[in-house]
């Protein structure tokens, strides 16, 4: 009796969706800093754990919040505050490390078309515009902290400031991480220099 085709194509679709099922789950649990200086390493390690704290506080704030206001009855209007505060930080965090370790998002269709010197000419000129623009958005950010800084939380009475500075910490470091990400195209040391990511 002959094999029966949709057998071994099904077989083979499996094999298929468990190859790529790995290849995925390797590119996910990959270090993300592997292969950097030690000091870059310590950097993002430092800010991804500052980011884990902001998120798991948040979490927790919010959790507890709706676990009081269905069980007891309770809930913790303070805590509003805080989520709301640590939102700010919790982007800029998140943006200043997805720069940092090459992972934000890019739209590198056209400019994979042009020869590589061509590309990493655009490359350059792309962090330079996107540094310019954090660059900006931190001296707006530094008026409006001067403006609304002090202003405090209607429940905890904490300086505003405090929470908004994100706005300006963290675009002023995204802005470096652009400009030292010029460097390396130029020394040479960025991995897309050839055109490829």
């Amino acid at each position: 009796m002959p094999p029966n085709k949709n057998n071994s194509s099904d077989t083979e679709l499996s094999d298929i969706a468990r190859q790529i099922d790995e290849a995925a789950k390797a590119v996910d649990l990959r270090d993300p800093d592997e292969g950097k200086h030690w000091v870059d390493r310590s950097i993002n390690r430092l800010v991804e754990v500052t980011g884990v704290c902001v998120l798991m506080t948040i979490v927790l704030l919010v959790f507890f919040n709706a676990v009081g206001r269905y069980t007891i009855g309770l809930t913790f209007i303070w805590a509003d505050e805080i989520v709301l505060g640590l939102l700010p930080w919790l982007g800029m965090l998140g943006m200043f490390l997805s720069v940092r370790r090459r992972q934000i998002i890019r739209i590198e269709f056209f400019v994979k078309l042009f020869p590589p010197v061509m590309h990493r000419t655009l490359t350059i000129l792309g962090s330079f515009v996107a540094a310019a623009a954090f660059i900006y958005l931190a001296l707006v950010s530094i008026q409006y902290l001067e403006l609304f800084g002090r202003d405090r939380t209607v429940y905890l009475r904490l300086e505003r400031g405090w929470f908004m500075s994100a706005m300006v910490i963290g675009p002023a470091l995204t802005a470096i991480a652009y400009v030292l990400l010029v460097l390396d195209h130029l020394r040479g040391k960025a991995p897309d220099d050839d055109g490829s990511d």
